[in-house]
């Protein structure tokens, strides 16, 4: 028999729900596969083994009563270090909130819980959640399962890392400039960024964040089948009223023309031989199951990807500077100063014009998905990066931050993005991404069945 955590979500809820299998066994059988695959890879940095347990028994005891457990019935799943849950610090990665224990769930994790999921660790972040691969100096390094010389990307890098290891089914991460979208391409695993307002979330143990991350950082899953991204999309999206911009709109839309735009290189890009071999090779896999495939120019994602950093950096300058000073993490010292130096401070007048810009460059994604339902292009330029190239020189800073211009200008739109990946027959992990209008999470998942490529589970070295 398949152990356990080698089963999808899907997979492993049917069977509990069947009774072929108990959640407990379920649990320790995933907690087993934490304890042998965690060390090398550093995904999973706090550890809740008796809490997994007590809530594995749960769901085995609403099934024995005849109640529905949910539909993650026992789903062993990992939670990122920047989210409150109940009785842990909230980290983010860093040493100055070591201490910041939440004394309630962050509405994601109480979803996750309603569900029946079970939650068996939480995964690392890189200081501030501010980064493309993740490392800090409260909880270490973490590697990529599949690569120990490349990225595990970041911000969320713990996460992909966990369920490209078989660390839990499906991980939760965050995502305000790539932080779902990029991990799962480094990983070779898939991961969605829904819209704003599809997943409710608030960390009741910090302030209200400001503007700019209001419109667009979002929670989204990352696991090794699309199937199991639904799953985990329709459990995290339920209602919550803390969360003012969580919207009821329906996680099924009205039928849409089967088209795509295929873009190799927004902007411009220098889109390396490999990665327009996947793109082209994705196009490809949606024609032959019936989608008319254009290639064509996207609206805009360099200026906007401008204004996200500005609206974002803006905000974070009035209270982040002091709290660099205070953390004093040399990989975050670099990497902010970095940004400083590619988006100055901007004015009042600045802040709201980037505002006002924003409302164009929406309209005018909104009307080309309207012809258009995908939008097929890179997740990066380049192959996933060898660990901490960023780290390098402001050089090759600027390189990571060219290559990833597809994850950094998305955000501001509000849109929803779906990493998936195609091939892992190569040295790194080769994936595209998939842009669609709001609240269509329905037709990305849609067209990434068709295109994903079967993901396997990694050994770590």
């Amino acid at each position: 028999m398949t152990e356990p955590w080698r089963l999808t979500a899907s997979d492993i809820a049917s069977r509990i729900r069947a009774r072929d299998l108990s959640a407990e066994e379920v649990a320790r059988d995933a907690l087993a596969r934490l304890e042998a695959a965690n060390p090398p890879i550093n995904a999973v940095v706090q550890f809740m083994p008796e809490e997994a347990l007590a809530a594995a028994r749960a769901v085995d005891a609403a099934i024995a009563r005849g109640e529905d457990p949910g539909p993650l019935a026992g789903v062993p799943v990992t939670t990122k270090v920047n989210v409150d849950q109940r009785g842990h610090a909230t980290t983010n990665g860093l040493r100055i909130q070591k201490d910041l224990v939440a004394e309630a769930d962050n509405p994601v994790v109480s979803n996750l819980r309603k569900a029946g999921a079970v939650i068996i660790g939480r995964t690392n972040t890189p200081a501030f959640s501010l980064h493309w691969f993740t490392r800090n100096s409260l909880h270490g390094h973490t590697r990529n399962p599949r690569n120990p010389a490349l990225t595990p990307g970041g911000s969320s890098g713990g996460a992909a890392a966990a369920v490209a290891a078989g660390i839990g089914a499906i991980g939760h991460g965050t995502d305000i400039g790539g932080s779902v979208r990029y991990p799962a391409y480094a990983c070779g695993i898939h991961g969605l960024r829904p819209t704003i307002g599809r997943i409710p979330a608030w960390n009741p143990s910090l302030p209200d964040r400001a503007i700019g991350a209001q419109l667009m950082a979002v929670s989204g899953p990352l696991a090794r089948s699309v199937a199991d991204l639904r799953l985990a999309l329709h459990a995290m999206a339920a209602p919550d009223a803390r969360d003012p911009w969580w919207t009821p709109a329906p996680l099924e839309g009205p039928a849409f023309p089967r088209r795509a735009a295929l873009c190799v290189r927004p902007e411009g890009m220098n889109t390396l031989p490999e990665v327009e071999a996947a793109l082209r090779a994705a196009a490809r896999r949606l024609q032959d199951a019936g989608w008319t495939v254009a290639e064509t120019p996207i609206p805009p994602l360099r200026e906007p990807a401008r204004l996200q950093a500005m609206l974002w950096l803006a905000e974070s300058r009035r209270g982040l500077n002091r709290a660099l000073a205070a953390e004093n993490d040399a990989d975050a010292n670099f990497v902010f100063a970095q940004m400083e130096r590619l988006c100055p401070a901007p004015d009042l007048d600045a802040f709201t014009d980037a505002l006002q810009a924003r409302m164009g460059y929406a309209r005018e994604w909104n009307l080309f998905l309207e012809r258009y339902p995908v939008a097929l292009m890179p997740v990066s330029a380049e192959p996933p990066f060898p660990d901490l190239l960023d780290l390098e020189s402001p050089e090759a800073f600027d390189r990571v931050v060219e290559a990833l211009l597809p994850q950094l200008g998305l955000p501001l739109m509000s849109l929803p993005g779906l990493t998936v990946t195609t091939d892992l027959s190569g040295p790194a992990p080769l994936g595209v991404q998939l842009v669609g209008g709001r609240y269509r999470e329905d037709v990305l998942l849609a067209a990434g069945e068709i295109i994903a490529a079967p993901v396997d589970v990694a050994e770590p070295a």
